[in-house]
């Protein structure tokens, strides 16, 4: 089978599975993106959203918004191609020798700075974290302090240590948000949430 073809058939089969049940339209597409990429249903029940989510992150998009991973994977994952027909960049500071010196001299997490580092740029920015619950952490707290106001906040961490505590001080800080609530998520489903918009914007997922 073609790749398209296998896309095709996953996504027949979620309709499928999913039976009766029937999902708010703003949020169809993007549910159904990242139960194709997991073959994880709780996701349906898992991923929470801040009012017109979608719709915020679209227009972001289409403004030339940049989008922010706390992972080179997550960053790999997303369609940049798509990303860059709006003007827009996907960037992952982590790796940077200024975010690693400074991390290990003030003994705080890389991801952590990276955050900050990303927010002194003066683009409207999309944030997509998959792995970190530091990074989540640090814009709550930019936010907080008037230093950083994103158009979206992507926070779905995968793991154990500070997860769940991250993703709940997420909702109650940031304006617009879309979330995976509890333990699961990680890079790759940041990747298909900011693909899953990009798709809707230049063409209509099956």
């Amino acid at each position: 089978m073609k790749p398209m073809d296998i896309e095709r058939r996953s996504f027949e089969i979620i309709r499928q599975e999913l039976g009766d049940r029937v999902l708010d339209p703003e949020y169809d597409l993007l549910i159904r993106r990242v139960i194709h990429t997991t073959a994880d249903f709780d996701y349906v029940d898992n991923l929470a959203f801040s009012l017109h989510a979608v719709e915020q992150m679209k227009k972001a998009i289409q403004k030339g918004a940049d989008v922010v991973t706390d992972t080179t994977m997550a960053m790999s994952g997303i369609n940049k191609k798509i990303l860059a027909r709006f003007g827009g960049q996907a960037h992952c500071f982590v790796a940077d020798e200024d975010v690693a010196r400074e991390a290990k001299e003030r003994g705080v997490t890389r991801s952590l700075v990276s955050m900050e580092k990303a927010a002194r740029m003066d683009k409207p920015l999309i944030f997509a974290v998959g792995n970190a619950p530091t990074a989540l952490f640090s814009i709550c707290d930019l936010i907080r302090e008037g230093k950083l106001s994103p158009e979206m906040v992507i926070g779905v961490p995968v793991g154990f240590v500070n997860v769940v505590e991250a993703k709940e001080e997420l909702i109650r800080t940031a304006p617009h948000y879309i979330v995976a609530r509890g333990r699961k998520g990680g890079s790759n489903v940041a990747a298909a949430i900011v693909n899953s918009v990009l798709y809707q914007l230049v063409t209509r997922e099956e």
